[in-house]
């Protein structure tokens, strides 16, 4: 008996592929993005043997730019995206004039008219989402003032590709090409021809829809759904938590999209930012890290999908052109950009490589390009393997950046004006040196949530020294306030833990959950004081053991601790502390029940 199941068919064989070669890719030092897109080249149609639903995998890969987006909304506020402002909105405007420029020379250049050009041009004006969020996560930028206004112009690239969108079915009724219905926005477009408005009418009910959805968001959305959170988190459950949470990521992404025209992306950042304003985002933001994962893999083999290996020899000239444009052309006119509004060399480096690549907006208006015909089957075939191939050497760009930076930096006697960027020293590069604490035999509490912030409030109230490690923005200026000393950054990364000191430190304690991030840390923090005790949880015996394989002296496991509790209950007239810890001080069932991961 045989079963037709595409979609585990798709799901299952696509993962595998990208286990497979993301593995490969790791062991030879590789990015693993890398074999993600090799393994979508195998799954491909243009390659033998298996052949993935291409449209179903679009779709699941759609979902992945959605929790992607909604993670990176909860490392931001308001606050944060109006900071960039000055930078991102014009920044982002002119860069796209210039990809656009140089795309429709290209255009013409081939044969193509002006209209042809331009859209094309428009198509490599734009990075991707996916591609440009892994780059700062991996790099832990997310949180610095250039991963701020990478964000910030990718905000601004979203909202004008929307209106592209919109523009691109008029513009073809306009010059006598076909109208599709299921293009763009058609409401809008409906609207505007029917109130007689033209071109000038469609630019006003876009902008007029997405500052509605943009109001709502941070007006009503702002108050909602973070108390809608918290009433979730009263329930206890926490599979109830996890879903109320892609729920609403999914929900208003979903609405925004087919209630207001804005994209996916622009509509799940938003439910994110609001979400950041809820105490429990950080929780919000573990739980829904699995699931966004194995998603954003799927983008990358969907991609992969789409290449052609055959046209790197069909047709070489134009693509190599097309390369240009995206890996030089554009990178080039971001860094004139940025340095033009006095930031760094720094940063205008990693604002040029992180946006020195093209992905799903590019994809789409393509696509719609050719449906109009706006655009020949050509241009469309050149965006697909100009983002490929940008995708794939996009890490080499990042690598290529810092090895030219101190000499740019040099020629351009930017180390004097650093601090006129409004850049603290430690983001004014990736290998920039983390000021190292002067305590000793302190503790290193790795991660200030639930769990974390109950162990400082212990040993501030022992006047015991301690510092804090965590990468949230808020608890950075919380800990500030309190005058308690914190590391903002990830402990995995060597630079953050050796600005610990654990060489001099008595204990290490981890509340992370993450127990391969935390095993990397036992390692490190090992070897550099093989006689520091660590102190890690655990939510199984599995990690339990691997984690006491790597040298954690101790290990707690969470369902331990709640029958010791339990047991010490009952017993409490008998003997009402154990280990000068009072019982009801000791880890609480609904604390382990709604764990937010720090």
């Amino acid at each position: 008996m045989t079963h037709d199941t595409p979609l585990i068919a798709t799901i299952v064989i696509g993962l595998c592929l990208a286990f497979i070669f993301g593995a490969i890719a790791s062991r030879l030092k590789i990015s693993p993005l890398v074999g993600y897109l090799l393994a979508g080249i195998i799954a491909g149609p243009h390659t033998p043997g298996f052949v993935a639903d291409q449209g179903l995998i679009l779709q699941l890969a759609e979902i992945g730019v959605i929790l992607l987006m909604f993670g990176v909304g909860l490392h931001f506020s308001v606050k944060d995206l109006l900071s960039v402002k000055a930078i991102a909105v014009p920044g982002a405007l002119a860069q796209i004039a210039a990809a656009a420029a140089f795309g429709t020379l290209l255009g013409l250049a081939l044969g193509w008219d002006i209209q042809a050009g331009l859209v094309f041009g428009l198509a490599l004006s734009t990075a991707s989402t996916v591609v440009l969020i892994r780059a700062m996560q991996e790099r832990h930028l997310i949180d610095t003032e250039r991963g701020r206004i990478a964000v910030g112009w990718l905000v601004v690239e979203d909202i004008a590709m929307v209106l592209a969108l919109v523009l691109l079915p008029a513009l073809a009724g306009a010059s006598g090409g076909e109208h599709d219905a299921n293009s763009g926005d058609v409401i809008s477009v409906w609207l505007s021809q029917a109130l007689g408005l033209g071109l000038g009418g469609i630019v006003v009910l876009t902008f007029a829809k997405v500052g509605i959805f943009a109001v709502l968001m941070l007006i009503v959305g702002r108050k909602f759904i973070p108390w809608l959170l918290n009433l979730i988190a009263q329930t206890g459950s926490r599979e109830l938590f996890r879903l109320g949470v892609l729920a609403i990521a999914l929900g208003v992404a979903f609405g925004a999209a087919h209630l207001f025209g804005v994209s996916f992306a622009l509509g799940a950042f938003f439910a994110g930012m609001v979400m950041s304003e809820s105490e429990l985002s950080h929780r919000a933001a573990e739980e829904s890290l699995p699931l966004r994962d194995a998603f954003a893999v799927l983008f990358f083999i969907s991609v992969g999908m789409l290449f052609n290996p055959a046209s790197l020899i069909r047709d070489p000239l134009p693509l190599l052109a097309t390369l240009a444009i995206i890996l030089l052309g554009k990178s080039v006119a971001a860094f004139f950009i940025v340095r033009a509004f006095r930031h760094s060399v720094s940063t205008a480096l990693t604002i040029s490589a992180s946006l020195s690549q093209i992905g799903e907006f590019s994809f789409i208006l393509a696509g719609l390009g050719v449906s109009l015909h706006l655009l020949p089957a050509e241009g469309r075939d050149l965006v697909l393997a100009g983002a490929i191939m940008s995708i794939f050497l996009n890490p080499v760009m990042f690598v290529l950046v810092e090895r030219i930076r101190p000499w740019v930096e040099s020629r351009l006697g930017d180390r004097a004006n650093a601090d006129d960027a409004g850049e603290t020293p430690d983001e004014t590069s990736e290998t920039a040196t983390i000021p190292q604490t002067s305590l000793t035999s302190h503790t290193i509490i790795v991660g200030h949530g639930r769990v974390g912030s109950r162990i400082a409030d212990q040993l501030r109230k022992m006047n015991q020294p301690f510092l804090v490690i965590d990468d949230s923005a808020k608890i950075s200026a919380l800990l500030n306030e309190q005058d308690t000393e914190i590391i903002k950054g990830n402990a995995a990364s060597a630079e953050v833990l050796t600005a610990a000191n654990p060489l001099v430190a008595k204990d290490l304690v981890m509340t992370i959950p993450n127990a391969f991030e935390a095993g990397r840390i036992i390692t490190m923090a090992h070897s550099h004081n093989p006689q520091l005790r660590i102190i890690a949880r655990a939510y199984g015996p599995a990690e339990t053991q691997y984690l006491r394989d790597l040298g954690a002296n101790m290990v707690v496991l969470g369902e331990e601790e709640i029958a010791n509790a339990l047991l010490r209950g009952l017993n409490v007239n008998k003997d009402e502390t154990t280990d000068g810890i009072m019982a009801h001080d000791t880890v609480s069932h609904d604390d382990m029940n709604q764990q937010e991961g720090r």
